[in-house]
């Protein structure tokens, strides 16, 4: 993971060429204690994720969350990695939208992703796309030890057919 390449010279145990691509990569970047992004470029079947299509994960959310700050979910239109214009002005899901969320009864929030809207009633969890390919990152900052350690599994991007 790039987490790998950020950190003191004593945590990186002097590896010099990790070293040197945090630096080209993202100077400051964090460390992996420190942040985790874990990246959807596919959905569950291996698919390329593409704004035709609609899609759905369920997040955990509030205390659920594995952070101990805050996560966030962010919407690139691919190939320009740009934000995507939308009607709601909406680029992210986050944690502090936590509490506009319709959860689900095991604590998760099921966010939809897609071109169009999945109804008035389910706006609150959904992360406008564009028409075409895009990828979503999760930024989980300060993930607790389940993240770091692999216990904590990633929610999968599931293809929906509305």
């Amino acid at each position: 993971s790039s987490g790998d390449m950020f950190g003191t010279r004593q945590q990186l145990n002097n590896n010099y060429a990790y070293r040197m691509a945090g630096a080209i990569i993202g100077i400051y970047g964090n460390s992996k204690a420190e942040a985790s992004y874990p990246i959807f470029s596919t959905d569950e079947s291996g698919q390329p994720l593409d704004g035709k299509n609609n899609y759905k994960i369920d997040m955990p959310v509030g205390a659920n969350a594995p952070v101990n700050a805050f996560w966030s979910l962010t919407m690139y239109e691919m190939p320009s990695s740009l934000l995507v214009a939308n009607p709601l002005n909406r680029y992210l899901i986050n944690a502090p939208m936590t509490p506009q969320l319709k959860k689900n009864k095991d604590g998760t929030a099921t966010l939809y992703i897609g071109n169009k809207s999945p109804g008035k009633d389910l706006e609150s969890n959904w992360l406008p796309a564009p028409e075409g390919p895009f990828i979503c990152v999760l930024r989980l900052y300060w993930p607790k030890q389940e993240v770091l350690d692999g216990k904590w599994k990633v929610p999968v991007m599931k293809k929906t057919k509305a």
